[in-house]
């Protein structure tokens, strides 16, 4: 089965950290489209809501509203009925400071990583991540094995 490439979103207030990120990722996900880089929370919220994507990365620190808070207004704002549903986004925090880690985790973060990113380090996120986008790409499948495998071992039972 083929799965369409993998999008994120990426809010860094940084323009250099930004591009570096970018470039990382590009290196230990090539598959990964990058739709948007923005620059503050406000933005970030505004675009996740608009492209969709699979991926969020988010800085802490930023203007108008940090990524903490983003990541809560987008939960609320998040479609969840409809056409327009998908799951929620994988959401990664990048940041300098490790002092969120608490928070972050508490906002269902799938992963923290600190500032300056190493590959090796971001590559254990990519793994997580590609693992996670494709576990939900298969739900039914592994549903439908359960109700099997229960049907037949009813069926075993009452022969």
């Amino acid at each position: 089965m083929n799965l369409p490439a993998p999008r994120a979103l990426i809010a860094e207030d940084e323009p250099l950290l930004a591009d570096a990120l970018r470039c990382e990722l590009a290196r230990a996900w090539p598959a990964l489209q990058v739709v948007a880089t923005v620059g503050d929370g406000l933005s970030a919220v505004q675009q996740a809501l608009a492209f969709q994507p699979d991926v969020l990365f988010f800085d802490i620190r930023m203007p108008g509203q940090n990524g903490l808070d983003a990541a809560l207004a987008l939960t609320r704002a998040w479609p969840t009925e409809g056409s327009a549903a998908r799951p929620f986004p994988a959401l990664v925090f990048v940041t300098a400071y490790d002092q969120y880690a608490v928070e972050a985790f508490e906002a269902q973060a799938m992963d923290y990583l600190l500032k300056p990113v190493q590959a090796a380090r971001l590559q254990k996120t990519v793994q997580k991540l590609q693992q996670v986008l494709a576990d939900r790409a298969q739900p039914a499948l592994g549903l439908d094995l359960e109700a099997t495998i229960a049907q037949l071992r009813h069926l075993l039972t009452v022969s």
